[in-house]
């Protein structure tokens, strides 16, 4: 899963957050290939930063988790900046356990 794409999703689930969307509508909407869309809404769903009923997809309303899921992705943002385009995986906090749902 790319950060791009996850990114994206959650953004487009975001600005239309009183409504569900199929994997189709949000490859419409997203332009991420088909193929992508349904591992990143999984893996996004693993991290409790979105839902689905059946087909459907939405973004959380737990709004704590989002806020907690972007500061941690600007931290990463700026570790980039600061130091290149290094793997940040290995890095281990209490932002990324708790967004993992992680017990530290």
């Amino acid at each position: 899963m790319t950060a791009d794409n996850s990114i994206t999703i959650l953004n487009f689930l975001a600005a239309n957050d009183e409504q569900a969307f199929t994997q189709p509508e949000i490859h419409e909407a997203t332009d991420i290939p088909r193929g992508s869309v349904s591992v990143v809404l999984s893996r996004l769903e693993d991290r409790g930063l979105v839902r689905h009923r059946g087909r459907y997809w939405a973004i959380t309303d737990d709004k704590d988790r989002l806020q907690s899921a972007y500061r941690l992705h600007r931290r990463h943002e700026t570790a980039d900046d600061q130091y290149g385009e290094e793997r940040l995986e290995n890095l281990q906090t209490e932002d990324t356990e708790a967004v993992d749902g992680r017990v530290v």
